[in-house]
């Protein structure tokens, strides 16, 4: 009987009935890609200011590193006074 393939060569049957499209098919995308930005952005991190990276882009970094800041410390206390309020005895 000799050596029979168990699984059957033919190819499967097509599930979805789209077709794939080669890179090469497509538009072109730098219509709406717009200009690369990270080299300029490479330039601003990596200049030798002194400053930390999370506040290289100025007012808004600071903003929002300061907002961070503020509800961390706030959150703590609140935190806090919620486990000294749950720790003492209730009055009855």
């Amino acid at each position: 009987q000799g050596l029979k393939p168990i699984v059957s060569t033919e190819s499967p049957a097509l599930i979805f009935g789209t077709t794939t499209k080669l890179a090469s098919d497509l538009p072109a995308t730098d219509s709406f890609l717009g200009k690369n930005k990270v080299p300029d952005l490479q330039k601003l991190f990596q200049k030798a200011d002194g400053l930390p990276v999370h506040l290289k882009r100025g007012v808004p970094d600071k903003l929002l590193y300061r907002t961070t800041m503020a509800l961390t410390i706030g959150g703590t206390i609140y935190c806090l006074v919620a486990l000294y309020m749950a720790s003492q005895p209730r009055s009855q």
